[in-house]
């Protein structure tokens, strides 16, 4: 598996990879609904957004994480985050987490495009033959988005990790794997073609 961390471009989003100079612009993205306050998932705020920062960078130093900011092409803002983590490329596996977007442009067909830009380079470039996401039982909307995609659900992982409240989280699983992708990519095509 490639090891290299690129930009990668679309015709809406640009996925730039994450550095320290870009925390106050996250900041400023999370304030955009207030995301941090989030029971399902963790989103930077003013007292998390240097340990969020150094958990990704740290990740990248050791290759087993490629975090990403996601650009606004139209107005050139950052408007979220995501990444590649758990990268095992003796397996060629992966997963496609941390994904988060501002609260006003979520439902844009920007997560769509992410999601096209980062499934076409691990499939494509990467050569993985499973990309799996992994989201909070509870999270209905993250739930219905990775089905959207095309992923299929695999089950529920109970008491997979500690939420910062100190619930224990139960985990859905799902996973795209390569003899899918085809298929997969064409679908988001289409619905890539309906945000115009």
């Amino acid at each position: 598996m490639d090891s290299q961390q690129p930009t990668l471009h679309g015709s809406i989003v640009t996925l730039l990879p994450l550095q320290q100079e870009h925390a106050p612009a996250l900041l400023r993205a999370a304030q955009d609904g207030q995301l941090w306050q989030s029971r399902v998932t963790n989103i930077p705020g003013p007292d998390t957004v240097d340990q969020y920062l150094a958990t990704a960078l740290a990740g990248r130093q050791a290759g087993t994480v490629m975090p990403y900011v996601i650009v606004q092409r139209a107005t050139g803002a950052i408007v979220g985050s995501t990444r590649f983590w758990k990268i095992d490329r003796l397996n060629r596996k992966l997963e496609i987490g941390h994904t988060w977007l501002t609260a006003s442009v979520q439902r844009t067909g920007i997560n769509t495009e992410a999601k096209l830009l980062l499934l076409t380079h691990a499939f494509e470039t990467m050569h993985a033959v499973r990309v799996q996401f992994t989201t909070d039982e509870l999270n209905e909307q993250s739930r219905a988005a990775i089905l959207r995609l095309g992923a299929v659900q695999e089950g529920i992982v109970r008491h997979e990790r500690i939420m910062p409240d100190g619930r224990k989280r139960n985990s859905v699983r799902f996973s795209i794997i390569d003899t899918e992708w085809e298929q997969v990519r064409a679908g988001l095509e289409v619905r890539l073609g309906t945000h115009g």
